[in-house]
């Protein structure tokens, strides 16, 4: 069956949100990607007469819980830490992003918080909190029934709520922290560097095997700032250049033009707290693909 015009008109008018949805449940770019595809092939040999967001949102989110089930067991086998894939945020790829909500539900921060989830209580939380279904609404999605969905909801904020203060603050404040950050490691300024870097900073870097990155997060605050410093001075080719990532300022790393990292700093108040580095160059690709 070949899609008419007007069907795939109301297709791609869904597709950035599509995208959002299914990257924020998956924490994988690549896979959200795939997700909307197998989506849009479903719809094209559907003949639902039904509002086309309900139904196109029902097929992504069950299409997720089934690849996270999968997933889950996937990622206990990974090499170091796994952390989400960067996705460039600057061009609009997740959709609007003009709640406190919207932004933090995308954080590299918030989707680490989210893998202790369940797959229904990511979904419900998702749904409710990125994007403002009722209660209803996301039992008749997940085919639950609203009690059940209600108490998701609430297992899924206990999970997540006693560290969902870092999330909240000024995209603009956050830019000009970073900024000083860059400035203090090009220079080797130890003192602001402590100054930015609370005691308790943990860095966690992914690098899947495939890249040189510590099995292991760094919670020493010392070693943490050494290894900066050292990494500036020995790789005289590094650039770093600042991007928006997930919603929030970080470093894209490049050395003789080719992608290397993406750096991505969580801020409490004035300090650095924790530190996200994907040097996976599996993960990098949808990023590399987005800004090139």
């Amino acid at each position: 069956m070949s899609v008419s015009p007007e069907r795939l008109e109301r297709f791609e008018a869904n597709r950035r949100r599509l995208f959002g949805l299914a990257y924020r449940l998956l924490g994988e770019a690549s896979e959200a990607e795939d997700v909307v595809q197998d989506a849009y092939l479903r719809w094209e040999r559907s003949d639902t007469a039904v509002s086309p967001e309900a139904w196109l949102t029902k097929v992504v989110t069950n299409l997720c819980l089934n690849r996270l089930t999968s997933a889950r067991a996937q990622r206990e086998q990974y090499v170091g830490p796994w952390l989400p894939e960067p996705v460039f945020t600057g061009d609009g790829a997740l959709g609007p992003l003009d709640t406190v909500e919207q932004r933090e539900s995308l954080s590299l921060g918030m989707l680490v918080l989210l893998e202790r989830l369940t797959p229904p209580e990511r979904a419900t939380f998702v749904l409710r909190e990125a994007f403002g279904h009722s209660h209803r609404e996301i039992a008749e999605i997940l085919e639950l029934g609203e009690a059940h969905v209600r108490q998701l909801y609430r297992r899924a904020q206990q999970h997540v709520g006693a560290e969902r203060k870092r999330f909240v603050a000024v995209p603009e404040q956050r830019r000009k922290l970073l900024e000083r950050f860059v400035a203090a490691t090009l220079a080797g300024d130890v003192q602001e560097l402590e100054r930015l870097l609370a005691e308790d900073v943990v860095a966690w870097a992914d690098g899947g095997g495939k890249a040189r990155a510590a099995l292991l997060a760094v919670a020493d605050r010392e070693s943490l700032l050494r290894s900066l410093i050292a990494r500036v001075r020995y790789e005289q080719r590094l650039r770093m250049t600042t991007d928006e990532v997930n919603g929030e300022p970080a470093l894209v790393l490049h050395m003789d033009g080719r992608l290397l990292a993406v750096f991505v700093p969580e801020f409490d108040g004035d300090r650095i707290v924790a530190i996200r580095t994907i040097a996976n160059p599996d993960k990098l690709a949808f990023f590399a693909k987005q800004t090139m």
